[in-house]
């Protein structure tokens, strides 16, 4: 992502909302917004933010799937229907 060329001081954002605000609903990269040099905000269109969000929320679960499996807080697969349901198998 070459976010140097979408690097803009808050004047421009400013100056220019409706224009940028388009543009990111069309497709334009995200938008690094500074104020006194310094890099403050981030602006990216609604769509792209909410993907962002459930790709964080997968990766979470993923990380914490494997610490259940580093610490040993799994079962097998198998007989995983009955152990929901509560039955026991026939040959128990």
């Amino acid at each position: 992502m070459g976010l140097e060329s979408r690097i803009k001081p808050i004047s421009y954002l400013k100056a220019n909302a409706a224009e940028v605000l388009r543009e990111l609903n069309e497709g334009a990269e995200p938008l690094v917004i500074t104020q006194n040099g310094e890099a403050k905000a981030v602006l990216q269109d609604a769509a792209s933010y909410y993907q962002m969000q459930e790709t964080m929320a997968l990766l979470k679960l993923l990380a914490l799937a494997k610490e259940d499996m580093d610490a040993g807080r799994t079962y097998p697969a198998e007989g995983m229907l009955d152990r929901i349901t509560g039955e026991r198998p026939a040959d128990a």
